[in-house]
């Protein structure tokens, strides 16, 4: 007898389902855009040596910040598959803990030291930290219709006779 049944394949399209080629050609241009960011700064880490401190702190954090889209992109591409929006979700988190520390960042260097232009970078850094937010938002909703369609689908096949 054959047991494949439409639930079965519609619970198999959801958790088998491979990432589009538009996700995957974004997925690799974020790969090489961390990369070449990665690169520039380590560059002027080692070649800059009179750089003043606080310069050192942030090419070492935009170096950090590049080294971790690096990590989630390989993860990515490496499973090949859409993860159920795992991968959207944690994209979401890093990009609000990067929009925020550099709105924090700017906003603490602004105030310090009475610098309008980093108070604006503070501004536009908000800005990008609620759109980051908003995104995040976005991703844990589609997670959630998402895993309760496969729940769905699960009891329905549980239920359907054998």
């Amino acid at each position: 007898m054959n047991d494949i049944t439409p639930l079965s394949i519609a619970l198999g399209r959801i958790t088998e389902e491979t990432l589009s080629s538009r996700a995957r050609y974004g997925h690799v241009a974020l790969l090489l855009a961390a990369l070449g960011m990665c690169l520039v700064n380590s560059a002027l880490l080692l070649t800059e040596t009179a750089l003043p401190t606080r310069t050192v702190v942030t090419f070492a954090l935009m170096f950090f910040v590049g080294l971790c889209w690096v990590a989630y992109a390989i993860w990515v591409l490496r499973h090949r598959r859409s993860l159920l929006v795992h991968h959207r979700v944690i994209a979401g988190r890093m990009a609000v803990a990067f929009c925020s520390v550099f709105t924090l960042g700017t906003a603490w260097l602004g105030s310090a030291g009475g610098q309008p232009s980093m108070m604006m970078a503070a501004g536009l850094g908000a800005a990008t930290s609620v759109v980051a937010i908003a995104l995040l938002a976005r991703a844990h909703r589609h997670r959630a219709r998402l895993l309760a369609r496969r729940r769905e689908l699960e009891r329905a096949l549980s239920q359907a006779p054998s």
